[in-house]
């Protein structure tokens, strides 16, 4: 790789982790396509390398929104520990159908995604900003729905190990939809439930030979510090702006993965 690419890899590193302190995402919404737009890699290792990088980014994101008590410990651990498993039988899914595939259904999962937290945030009222922040019943959601908690976890686990994205880009929407959380507690929580899925999803794509280890290294560089100035940047934004500009992050990554993948970029 040339001083050029890997210049460019360890600014998308930079601002994918930026994104993932931000929205919560992981980093491999947007990892995943600049590695097979921007560096030409095949969609294989495309879908494989984020995983390893998510690892450090979410660990970062989510101390420090723990730090800020946007962190709903308990039932991060319910998903992630329910995922863990269903993130090893998403990745071995990948042995069986193709590359081009996996970027399609991953355009598609994001594009879905974009839409319903828009249409979420237009309808949701802005909640005065000495509000926003605040943790409001952290268990409750715990104590009633963890079977629900336990579901999403397992979906989450699938789409994580099959493309590759950490599945923050599911678990926020979800929490904000389904769960009440509010939407920075989503993402704080969210980060922890990644940090445990992409362990065994790396490993597991490593063995199969879908990581470069070299790009991984350069993705890395740039990924703690990204993280921490996003989460920054969430603690004093307000609620309605995350979710719409994470909204319209979603979509356009969507369209454009999309497009590339069939020859029109």
């Amino acid at each position: 790789m040339g001083a050029a690419q890997s210049l460019l890899a360890v600014t998308i590193g930079f601002v994918s982790s930026v994104l993932s302190g931000l929205f919560g995402i992981g980093g491999g919404i947007v990892t995943t396509p600049a590695i097979r737009l921007l560096l030409g890699r095949p969609a294989l290792i495309a879908v494989g390398t984020p995983l390893p990088v998510v690892l450090p980014t979410a660990i970062a994101g989510a101390w420090s929104y723990h730090h800020r008590g946007l962190v709903d410990m308990r039932s991060g651990i319910i998903m992630g520990a329910w995922g863990a498993g269903a993130s090893v039988a998403g990745a071995l899914a990948t042995r069986i159908v193709g590359g081009t595939f996996l970027m399609y259904a991953t355009a598609v999962v994001i594009g879905y995604m974009s839409i319903d937290m828009m249409f979420l945030a237009l309808r949701t009222p802005t909640a005065p900003p000495e509000l926003v922040a605040l943790p409001a019943e952290p268990h409750r959601v715990v104590q009633h729905r963890w079977w629900g908690l336990a579901v999403l976890g397992v979906t989450t686990g699938l789409y994580s190990g099959f493309l590759g994205l950490g599945g923050g880009f599911i678990v926020v929407p979800a929490l904000v939809r389904w769960f009440g959380f509010d939407i920075k507690r989503a993402i704080g929580t969210s980060l922890v439930v990644v940090t445990l899925l992409s362990i065994p999803g790396s490993i597991t794509h490593t063995l199969l030979g879908h990581v470069d280890l070299g790009l991984a290294g350069l993705l890395a560089l740039g990924v703690v510090p990204g993280a921490l100035i996003g989460a920054k940047i969430t603690a004093i934004a307000g609620e309605r702006a995350i979710k719409i500009a994470f909204a319209v992050l979603l979509l356009l990554v969507g369209v454009s993965l999309a497009l590339a993948e069939a020859g029109v970029l």
